[in-house]
């Protein structure tokens, strides 16, 4: 799978959570909650999305590094999906 695929997945997950942001621009380093009004609610769903989608175990120590779209995409790499 490509980063560009990856960026797809996790722009994907993010939008199935939160479907009023669907077609919003994404910065890619900055973190969700300051781009979008995304309570904590939200990104945990967000975070179950990716878990179903790509069957990747996130733990809640890691949470933090899936706050933006180059930090999950980068995470779901380092993990060895989409190789």
């Amino acid at each position: 799978m490509t980063d560009n695929e990856l960026r797809e997945l996790v722009t994907t997950s993010l939008f199935s959570v939160a479907p009023d942001l669907e077609g919003e621009a994404v910065e890619p380093d900055a973190p969700f909650r300051d781009q979008f009004e995304i309570d904590s609610m939200d990104f945990l769903n967000f975070i179950i999305a990716l878990n179903k989608r790509t069957g990747v175990d996130i733990p809640e120590s890691d949470y933090m590094k899936l706050e933006s779209l180059s930090g999950a995409v980068a995470y779901l790499r380092s993990k060895g999906f989409g190789s």
